[in-house]
């Protein structure tokens, strides 16, 4: 700009462009009037804002300009020795790190033993290539205690500093220098099982050494849980919820009280002596009780029901006097009940009272019959004649060591009872000679005073919410 060219500067807001000689070019201001500037053959310039503007895209665009040509330009090839010495440099420290890390062996401890492995070795690798180092399952028991399996029980364990490590964490540990590990022996696990209620049958308690037995307390069932074992099928109790009542049978002697008093009792008929001693007890007027068989009951029923007829009294000795001991629960049973029915048929009398063939009649017997009877009724005396020593032999049996209560054993049936016919008158006299009276065996019972009014009359009934054993 020359010396002649002027410039009015001024806080514009209009800006005026002029060229050529004697132009002017103007900056207003606001409020300030207008200042002029002239220069013979030169420009007039005013700076402002749009000039400003212009310059600035200009320079944006030689920036671009410049940076197209920078990148049309041919590249450098790389250094391929300094490429080479990095990538080494990463393989090596890949390869220590490698070692270090998953390669390299570690001492670790179990149960007191030094080892030597890869660091990072799973536990349960260690553990198994090394035979548990010696630890071994436990036992797999019944739920009886019987062992089923020897290593079917829980797996060894293995602790660290003092804790047991679960089997997921076993799993997962990774072994490191130093580590020190426990390998115990597992313990004995049960078999699973199943629990379940059930019910206790009640126990029996009998007593001995009496003639008349007859149930005193019946027994009342109880409840238990069990379990049974899945795999051996054993079944124990686990806990008893309600304890069972046992059946108690009790053996007397019997002790009439108010004088002196015996029973005459006749086994295995009737037949065809038995209508013999009828008119022997008739014309003596004593009284006795016929323990007959159901069989020959059927077979002579008219037997049965004369001795109903002439007032004494009839009782069983089973149907068909088998041992019952020997027997199952149902030939036992139908043993019993065969015979009432019989012996009912016959005579039209309800019979409850029994004599057990051989007196055999065990707890056994009770438990699993003692529903059906009133009571079972043994003797003090056995005169023996069924072997037939001789009508005297068996008068003298009869009458030694009696006593107020006894009950005298003689047979109506099972073979030639002649001498016992013979005997009887005898056996009769004597022993009202020394004061006794002859009364049927409820007669005897009921004179005692301590047998039950139900056992006595012969109508027992076992309570609904009683129970038998269970043998």
């Amino acid at each position: 700009m020359s010396k002649h060219d002027h410039v009015q500067v001024g806080k514009a807001t209009n800006l005026h462009y002029g060229s050529g000689k004697g132009h002017h070019v103007h900056a207003s201001h606001a409020g300030a009037g207008h200042r002029s500037g002239q220069a013979s053959g030169a420009s007039h310039i005013v700076y402002a804002n749009n000039a400003s503007r212009r310059f600035s895209a200009m320079e944006r665009t030689a920036r671009a300009e410049a940076l197209k040509a920078r990148m049309n330009r041919p590249r450098r090839p790389p250094n391929m020795k300094a490429l080479a010495v990095v990538l080494a440099c990463v393989v090596v420290i890949a390869a220590v790190g490698g070692w270090y890390f998953c390669l390299r062996s570690v001492t670790v401890a179990v149960n007191g033993t030094e080892v030597s492995v890869r660091v990072g070795t799973p536990l349960s690798t260690v553990l198994e290539d090394n035979d548990q180092f010696g630890a071994v399952p436990g036992r797999l028991l019944s739920v009886g205690g019987n062992v089923l399996s020897q290593d079917g029980g829980n797996p060894s364990t293995v602790s660290r500093a003092g804790e047991t490590l679960t089997p997921d964490e076993v799993e997962q540990t990774r072994v490191q220098e130093g580590d020190e590990f426990t390998v115990s022996n597992g313990t004995d696990a049960e078999e699973p099982s199943k629990e379940e209620t059930v019910t206790m049958a009640p126990g029996i308690q009998k007593e001995s050494g009496g003639a008349v037995q007859y149930v005193s307390q019946w027994g009342k069932a109880g409840e238990k849980r069990v379990k049974t074992g899945e795999t051996s099928g054993e079944t124990v109790d686990v806990e008893v919820l309600e304890q069972p009542q046992d059946m108690v049978v009790s053996s007397v002697n019997l002790s009439p009280e108010g004088g002196k008093y015996v029973a005459l009792t006749f086994d295995d008929g009737p037949s065809k002596y038995t209508p013999q001693i009828l008119e022997i007890l008739e014309e003596k007027d004593a009284k006795a009780t016929f323990f007959n068989l159901g069989a020959q009951a059927q077979g002579n029923p008219a037997g049965s029901k004369a001795i109903v007829d002439a007032g004494q009294e009839l009782a069983s000795h089973t149907m068909a006097h088998q041992n019952l001991p020997k027997a199952d629960r149902e030939t036992l049973r139908s043993e019993i009940s065969n015979a009432a029915s019989a012996l009912k048929d016959a005579s039209g009398k309800d019979v409850q009272m029994i004599r057990a063939p051989y007196g055999a009649f065990t707890d056994v017997e009770w438990a699993r019959s003692g529903d059906l009877i009133s009571c079972n009724v043994l003797w003090n005396i056995d005169t023996l004649d069924w072997e037939r020593p001789g009508a005297s032999a068996i008068e003298a049996a009869a009458l030694k060591g009696v006593r107020n209560g006894s009950i005298i054993l003689m047979h109506d049936g099972g073979g030639n009872r002649e001498q016992t016919v013979e005997a009887l008158p005898g056996i009769i006299d004597s022993l009202r000679a020394q004061g006794y009276e002859l009364v049927t065996v409820s007669e005897l019972m009921k004179l005692d005073g301590s047998i039950p009014e139900d056992v006595v009359n012969g109508t027992v009934s076992m309570p609904e919410d009683a129970a038998l054993p269970e043998v």
